[in-house]
């Protein structure tokens, strides 16, 4: 049967065998009443009494169908369960001496991977003789990272082991999600019959004190 697995996890109606017990439930007033009492109320309503914080003083006990009950909590399991999504690690690979193509299309890849909420593990590989370059394959990681700071925060600080320098990045969650810029409409043409400022001259694009020596030579 569903919710086998919760049965047992709560005393209910003579089960519960304290003095006296907080009732809550629907229109019901949170008060403190003997259990006697409680079980009493529970029947005439035809529900159940639940003890649902049996470690409060004194205990709580819930009037509620038992089996309305387990299924609330078996939802709110659930639910839960699906807000803890698994989080993955997704490398990316740089060389140490990454294009500004390669580097912008392995980017764009990261944000994405951030924004679904994803780790992301970027490593430079260095082939031979390129060990050489390691302090650039740090300067193009910590790059990296500053240029997703909107996005992650970083976990690991590069470092180097064998021929691999990784740093690694958390997402920051869902307020560090950017939305697209909206595209900025063009001005508006100009009408082709407008007429020119009577006296505008170059000097009025120049600084005013310019502009206004400028227009005194004229004068003379």
């Amino acid at each position: 049967m569903k919710n086998d697995n919760l049965k047992g996890q709560h005393r209910v109606n003579e089960q519960i065998r304290v003095r006296e017990v907080r009732i809550v439930g629907d229109d019901i007033e949170s008060v403190v009443v003997p259990t006697s009492k409680a079980l009493s109320m529970a029947q005439e309503r035809g529900v159940d009494l639940v003890e649902i914080s049996p470690n409060a003083v004194p205990p709580v006990c819930r009037l509620i169908d038992y089996s309305k009950f387990l299924y609330q909590l078996k939802k709110r399991q659930k639910e839960q369960k699906a807000k803890q999504a698994k989080i993955e690690v997704k490398e990316i690979r740089f060389g140490p001496q990454t294009d500004d193509h390669d580097y912008n299309f392995k980017l764009k890849h990261a944000k994405g991977f951030l924004e679904d909420g994803n780790k992301v593990k970027a490593y430079v590989f260095f082939r031979g003789r390129s060990i050489l370059f390691k302090e650039q394959g740090e300067v193009l990681l910590l790059r990296f990272a500053n240029d997703l700071e909107d996005y992650a925060k970083v976990e690991m600080m590069p470092l180097l082991e064998g021929k691999r320098m990784t740093i690694q990045l958390a997402p920051k969650g869902n307020s560090a999600k950017k939305k697209a810029p909206k595209p900025q409409q063009p001005a508006a043409p100009k009408p082709q019959n407008e007429e020119k400022r009577p006296g505008a001259t170059l000097a009025d694009a120049l600084n005013p004190e310019v502009a206004a020596k400028l227009m005194g030579n004229d004068e003379e």
